[in-house]
């Protein structure tokens, strides 16, 4: 997976919005004005590409021991957050699912009101 091909992915879901609110490195998916992935620009371009994801509790922890490139969310909540890095042991198959994931996470936890005025992606 290359930058751009993350990218895309991201901004074919629904409602997603990208920008730079951090800094001018740190590239921020959002769905309801809500992080649900974010990634350093100067990682990827120095061969070290990882993204923060939003995961299920529970789940972060099994992926944490399944896998030495799914790590404890950097900068971010320990607990609800992890750190993918992507030239590591996690297959790209698995990093698609985990964005969706984080996404579906997100949009479950808008107010339902903005959830059923909106249209997200399944």
């Amino acid at each position: 997976m290359n930058i751009e091909s993350y990218r895309d992915y991201c901004l074919q879901k629904k409602e997603v919005t990208e920008s730079f609110p951090f800094d001018n490195d740190t590239l921020v998916f959002k769905v309801g004005g809500k992080m649900f992935a974010l990634t350093s620009l100067k990682k990827w371009e120095a061969g070290e590409a990882s993204v923060n994801l939003k995961c299920d509790p529970e789940r972060a922890l099994q992926l944490r021991e399944e896998y030495e490139g799914i790590v404890p969310g950097y900068h971010m909540s320990k607990v609800h957050w992890n750190t993918v890095s992507l030239n590591a042991d996690v297959p790209q198959k698995l990093i698609l699912e985990l964005i969706d994931h984080s996404y579906r996470l997100i949009v479950d936890s808008l107010p339902r009101k903005i959830r059923e005025n909106r249209e997200f992606s399944p």
